[in-house]
């Protein structure tokens, strides 16, 4: 199974929860959520544990993601200068994110993990699912 496979080439690895999480979501996807007990077991560590950081992370997703994925900055540097235009804009389509680090070049938005500046709604718009 995926999730075993995945967890062995992560033994020996301290605190391997993490990169077994994001090695799993680059392989599927998505992290299932069946796999939680599974990797609980495995890395004896209780379901909860592995739930909270499973849920806790925006970056892993517990279904398979739609067509595209759109998120929007939300730190300050974003906000003056017109991101809340851009969630208007997007409305339900767009998660958030409170940094990129893009500041200098902001609002900023990162389309299917491609990172871009200076976008306008309209530019959004063309890009939203």
């Amino acid at each position: 199974m995926t999730v075993r496979r995945i967890v062995a080439a992560h033994a020996g690895w301290r605190g391997p929860l993490l990169p077994v999480l994001h090695a799993l979501q680059d392989e599927l996807g998505y992290v299932p959520p069946d796999a939680t007990p599974i990797l609980a077991h495995e890395l004896n560590l209780s379901r909860a544990e592995v739930h909270g950081v499973i849920t806790f992370y925006t970056d892993f997703r517990t279904a398979p993601a739609g067509p595209r994925t759109v998120r929007i900055c939300r730190g300050e540097a974003c906000q003056a200068v017109g991101a809340s235009a851009l969630v208007e804009a997007a409305g339900d389509r767009a998660g958030h994110v409170f940094c990129f680090g893009n500041c200098a070049l902001g609002p900023t938005v990162e389309v299917d993990g491609r990172v871009l500046g200076r976008v306008t709604p309209e530019k959004l718009r063309e890009v939203l699912p």
